[in-house]
């Protein structure tokens, strides 16, 4: 792909030998080996990753000139990619690994317009060739060209519009923060010409407001919004008594972390706050009525997730630059939440209810400080699904952090904010092994569950990890029992947690784009298994059973069996006309005593190039439908191949049923495939 493979190379070089340093006890050589015959959801998990797809441990400096000779190619590379002469690359992030492969994140932008939902990644070989490109919209660069650069709407409309909807969420902003700017929109799928505002303010709970509002150019239509601040010798409070980086002038100065910095707010809301600072390196008492005891939390926590990410995964900060953040802790007067933000690149920290149990957790700051990996690799929109393997994200390495940290106080769990009493009767925020036991968590995936919070729509993704690592049933680990159920009711035997977390943190930082939902997760997380362990290793089949257990996909080998029961299928191929009439696939059922089961299995197989334009019905013989499928404007994945379960009990099961099928947007076409009923 790039016209100076020589240079990567020099680069590459130096990181292999490197390496070596840590890799000597790793068997070198692909790992394909074939397993033995595995029963369904059974894996076992002795296979060794290759060490040439693990990521290397880029210094700056490494980083810095791979990001220079990207840069310096971009032109080539966007001409090879087949991109428009309109169109540019930016280069946002790259990442290696030991064996020279490059991963190099771009956005793009259209007669200088920035293109959102236009970012992908190119994966190059050491030799420089392309060996695969994830995009996060199928948009051609013909349909690009169409879009016409002139608006018909003015910008005060754009504000105007943008305003309310951030009034909706308790800001009180007489004005953006910004004015509108013109960017090309291409998470509905069809690019469009729109204005992005972004307005401030606070929102109800006294969290920062950073909405973005993006208003269609030519009509006026409001077409997606998101908001931008992602919620998530010391004396601690959490962590008993540590060691803290500081500065030798006694200030909360992290010299060996990118300089990271804490700082007190005492109760403000906005700018830096004072620096913590001392006549002696000892900070806090270990209780909350000492300002300190925060600070060095706070401090702690990210001094951890710096260790984790670089000892664990080869990365130096947050953008792998070795610059560190900061942490602003006491914000507001109690303020039960703690967030991250772009726009300042640093964690804050409320001090909860009475102002005594301030949420600065090591796993809450892992959290947080995670928002900010997300934010410059992947950089899921915080909306919809991409919103929910956001906020998942954050919760999976929280949980990665505090096993890699093993501090006594707070030793590793599967439990998120155990420690902040945010409830009042000392259960955690949320649970990964049965994420629904917190009262709003999604335990599976289901239609629809891109309208829900982020905070609950990461349910499904967090209980993969769990699945992924420890595997279903009941489990004691580190003196917390835990029972994770199957959506399917079919066992899945765990990996380990290192390997599920490796698995994960490549996905997020080469596959997963702004778009990414949990079919595209899945997707990308079966490719990094195939890279690091075999196609035909158990660690991919366990990634798949994992994703199957919570309603991603089938089981490897084919399906959700059923054992007994009566299946009527239709296999005759039905055209769905683009953005046109709904049509139906039916089948006839017959010799089923009574009522409909309440597990009905509707087996549905469809072919379709952006599946986000479909709504999807199982209709029963007396014409009551049941929703399967919502569309979503930012589901750009292909096909539908998904099992639904419908609660039909009150339904005669003999008669004729439907799936009706309409594609509600122009532009893509697909056909129904295949249309089963299992009773």
């Amino acid at each position: 792909m790039r016209s100076t493979p020589s240079r990567r190379t020099t680069a590459t070089g130096a990181l292999i030998a490197a390496a070596a340093l840590i890799a000597v006890a790793v068997p070198s050589g692909a790992a394909t080996a074939t397993p033995a015959a595995t029963p369904l959801g059974g894996v076992t998990a002795g296979t060794k990753a290759d060490p040439g797809a693990l990521p290397a441990k880029l210094t700056p400096a490494q980083r810095a000139e791979l990001l220079s000779e990207a840069n310096a190619t971009k032109a080539a590379t966007a001409k090879q990619l087949g991109l428009g002469s309109t169109e540019k690359l930016v280069v946002r992030d790259v990442v290696q690994d030991r064996d020279g492969t490059t991963h190099t994140r771009y956005e793009r932008t259209l007669g200088g317009l920035p293109v959102l939902g236009g970012d992908l990644v190119v994966k190059e070989s050491p030799a420089g060739k392309t060996e695969g490109v994830s995009k996060a919209s199928k948009a051609t660069s013909a349909q690009l060209k169409a879009v016409g650069l002139t608006a018909d709407v003015a910008p005060a409309a754009a504000e105007k519009q943008a305003l309310g909807a951030a009034k909706a969420e308790g800001s009180t902003a007489k004005k953006a923060a910004e004015a509108p700017r013109k960017v090309v929109w291409l998470g509905g799928g069809s690019p469009r010409l729109a204005y992005e505002t972004v307005v401030g303010g606070l929102q109800h709970d006294g969290t920062p407001n950073e909405l973005h509002v993006l208003t269609d150019a030519t009509s006026g239509e409001k077409l997606y919004e998101w908001q931008a601040v992602h919620n998530g010798t010391g004396n601690t409070q959490y962590n008993g008594q540590v060691t803290l980086g500081t500065a030798p002038s006694y200030t909360l100065t992290d010299t060996t972390r990118g300089n990271h910095k804490t700082y007190n707010l005492n109760r403000g809301s906005s700018g830096t706050g004072t620096l913590f600072s001392g006549p002696d390196d000892i900070w806090g008492d270990g209780t909350p009525q000492n300002a300190e005891t925060a600070g060095a939390d706070a401090h702690y926590g990210a001094a951890e997730t710096w260790d984790y990410y670089k000892n664990v995964h080869g990365r130096s900060g947050i953008r792998g630059d070795g610059v560190g953040a900061y942490s602003r802790v006491h914000y507001g007067n109690n303020y039960v939440n703690a967030f991250w933000q772009d726009s300042c690149f640093c964690m804050t920290y409320g001090d909860g209810d009475g102002n005594v149990k301030p949420l600065t957790s090591l796993d809450v700051a892992a959290h947080e400080m995670t928002h900010g990996l997300t934010s410059v690799t992947a950089k899921l929109v915080y909306s919809g699904e991409s919103g929910g393997l956001n906020e998942a994200t954050s919760d999976i390495f929280a949980a990665g952090v505090e096993f890699y940290s093993n501090t006594a106080a707070d030793p590793g769990d599967y439990l998120v904010g155990e420690k902040i009493d945010i409830r009042g009767n000392g259960t955690p925020l949320r649970y990964m092994d049965k994420p629904s036991k917190d009262g709003s968590s999604k335990d599976a995936w289901y239609s629809g569950i891109g309208n829900v919070d982020v905070h609950y729509s990461s349910g499904p993704a967090n209980h993969w990890f769990y699945l992924l690592s420890e595997g279903s049933g009941v489990k004691t680990v580190n003196g917390v029992t835990y029972d994770s159920p199957t959506s399917d009711n079919l066992p899945v035997t765990g990996i380990g947690r290192d390997k599920a977390l490796q698995i994960w943190f490549k996905a997020l930082t080469t596959k997963f784009t702004s778009t990414t939902n949990y079919a595209a997760a899945r997707t990308g997380t079966l490719a990094v298994a195939g890279e690091l362990y075999g196609t035909t290793s158990p660690e991919y089949a366990a990634v798949a059973h994992a994703w199957a257990g919570v309603n991603v996909g089938a089981r490897p080998g084919g399906g959700n069996p059923d054992p007994g029961g009566k299946v009527f299928e239709n296999n005759t191929p039905v055209a769905i006309p683009d953005a046109g009439a709904a049509v139906t696939s039916a089948v006839t059922v017959s010799g089923v005593a009574g009522n409909a089961p309440s597990t009905l299995k509707a087996d549905v197989n469809i072919t379709h190039t952006w599946r986000g334009d479909l709504v999807i019905d199982l209709v029963a013989p007396d014409g009551t439908a049941y929703r399967l499928k919502n569309s979503s404007s930012g589901d750009s994945a292909d096909n539908v191949v998904a099992t639904y379960t419908v609660n039909a009990s009150s339904e005669v099961a003999n008669g004729v049923w439907k799936l009706k099928v309409q594609d509600i947007a122009r532009q893509d076409t697909g056909r129904i495939n295949s249309f089963k009923l299992t009773f």
